[in-house]
């Protein structure tokens, strides 16, 4: 993993599931990580123990749905570190309804502020890569589901559209299956939450998902793994 010694990585959402478990799996190798999200005192855990494995860690409070605090964290990774190599855009939520319930969703503003938090310091290094969390979600539409996966498909159109707006900074998108993780929790509506037990059966755990973004990370920077599915074997979903 030589790709990813010294590289400074900072990841949204990181006080629990898939974004902790990529902040082991790349402080682990060699990674300086810059780790963000709102419940501050699960980060201070994360760092601690990342820092007791000899890890190089950061960390600043971060809620996504402000452009200003995104800007500030990505301007916090730079001055620790001196540079911004990787933004894991992983942040987001699940508001599962019917359309008639009139949710609506944070997930592509995340990520479109990350994005925007990022993208003046890497085209000023002259490199870097932007890795956005999709989901399965954004392949495919499932009752009670549909605002959700409309944003997880505008992740992917996003990201897309990025990667051919730039040949110098990586773009990847990656999708997960079902996934152990928090996220339902973010489900309000009882009939959409009681469906989601049944649709989360079988998952995978959030590692699994921490190492797809390392193999992103990992390979030369003339390559760009542009997007990766991943989900349980046994998933049929």
């Amino acid at each position: 993993m030589s790709n990813i010694e010294g590289k400074v990585i900072a990841i949204t959402g990181a006080s629990s599931g898939i974004g902790e478990a990529a902040a082991k799996v790349l402080a682990a190798a060699g990674a300086h990580i810059v780790i963000g999200a709102r419940r501050i005192e699960r980060l201070e855990r994360l760092a601690g123990d990342i820092g007791a494995r000899g890890g190089m860690v950061r960390l600043r409070k971060l809620d996504v749905t402000d452009r200003s605090e995104v800007e500030a964290f990505a301007a916090f990774a730079r001055s620790e570190f001196g540079r911004l190599d990787v933004i894991v855009n992983n942040a987001g939520v699940m508001p599962l309804s019917p359309l008639e319930a009139l949710k609506v969703d944070v997930n592509i503003k995340g990520v479109l502020y990350g994005i925007a938090a990022a993208l003046p310091i890497m085209k000023a290094q002259g490199s870097g890569q932007i890795i956005n969390l999709s989901s399965i979600g954004g392949h495919s539409v499932s009752p009670t589901a549909a605002v959700y996966c409309a944003t997880k498909f505008a992740v992917r159109a996003i990201s897309d559209g990025l990667r051919q707006e730039t040949d110098r900074i990586r773009v990847t998108v990656i999708s997960p299956g079902t996934t152990t993780s928090e996220l339902a929790d973010t489900i309000t509506d009882p009939t959409a939450r009681d469906a989601m037990k049944a649709f989360r059966a079988i998952t995978i755990s959030p590692d699994s998902i921490a190492n797809s973004i390392l193999y992103a990370v990992s390979q030369p920077d003339d390559v760009d793994v542009s997007e990766i599915i991943i989900r349980p074997t046994a998933s049929p979903h």
